[in-house]
């Protein structure tokens, strides 16, 4: 179905909700899930950025007026997760990192929520590092979608804000959630745990725990993982592992596969691929900025 045939339907579906009795207003928001997952897909099948862009909002909304008719519903907040994620790394990022800043919170406070019934979990993610990877270790594959992106949405954060004490607090943690996820599903998105791994250890200097040699392992993984058909993974590749061992050939290459592969070689994430061209375009016009 159209993009914006389902945004209709939604819309429509949502209106019926919001006039219906208390009793049925549950059961109608949940019977939306298989929907809002059908939207979620043509999302990221469609490779028209702005068309896209301007759709995000009014589909986060309606996700967020189900949400609030079935609160316990965590396929909703995975789908918010994943949706905040979105729109700040594909739109925000780049041109305003204070905005890009409070979407990634929206995603974790999602994505956490959704992970609201693990109560060691829960408990240890605001207590000591000593006591958070025994609590991981309760989480099940089942757990893996807001595991993840409650991981790179911290993750997403922190490099936004290093002057911010929490962020240098948080990392480890952040590291064991996507350790974590590698161990129960490393094939979740593609190998996206696997890629954000190399580029959190690419991110860090030697000093503070980074490690190049095992950052490209984690991308190779990712590579081999998605079959080379996840163009964002190349992207985080060059701007992190590239620019960190300082080898502007690697980076330039890297950038010019983005540039030259068209997004449908993965037609499921046509999107994300489209935006990792966009912003391989930009990074190649901005090379002599960094080398």
């Amino acid at each position: 179905m159209h993009l914006s045939k389902l945004s209709l339907c939604l819309c429509l579906v949502c209106a019926a909700i919001a006039m219906s009795g208390c009793s049925t207003t549950r059961f109608m928001a949940d019977s939306m899930v298989p929907m809002t997952a059908k939207m979620n897909l043509a999302v990221n099948k469609n490779t028209d950025i702005e068309m896209v862009r301007d759709a995000m909002p009014a589909g986060i909304i309606q996700l967020e007026g189900l949400l609030e008719a079935s609160p316990e519903n965590t396929a909703f907040m995975i789908q918010l997760a994943e949706a905040y994620y979105g729109y700040g790394f594909s739109f925000f990022e780049d041109t305003d990192p204070a905005r890009a800043s409070m979407l990634y919170e929206k995603s974790y406070g999602y994505a956490i929520r959704a992970l609201a019934s693990k109560k060691r979990f829960s408990k240890a993610l605001l207590g000591p590092f000593k006591d958070f990877k025994p609590a991981l270790q309760t989480l099940d594959k089942e757990d893996v979608p807001a595991l993840f992106w409650a991981a790179g949405s911290r993750m997403s954060w922190i490099g936004l804000n290093f002057d911010n004490p929490v962020a240098l607090v948080e990392l480890d943690k952040v590291e064991e959630m996507l350790k974590r996820c590698c161990e129960l599903d490393e094939t979740f998105y593609y190998g996206a745990a696997q890629a954000s791994l190399g580029a959190y250890f690419a991110a860090r200097s030697p000093l503070e725990g980074g490690n190049p040699k095992l950052s490209r392992s984690h991308f190779e993984r990712a590579f081999e993982i998605s079959k080379g058909r996840m163009l964002t993974f190349y992207l985080l590749f060059a701007k992190y592992y590239a620019y960190q061992i300082q080898d502007k050939d690697i980076y330039l290459s890297t950038l010019k596969r983005i540039v030259s592969t068209q997004p449908d070689i993965l037609p499921e994430k046509a999107f994300a691929n489209a935006i990792a061209r966009r912003k391989a375009k930009v990074m190649i016009e901005h090379v002599d900025d960094l080398f």
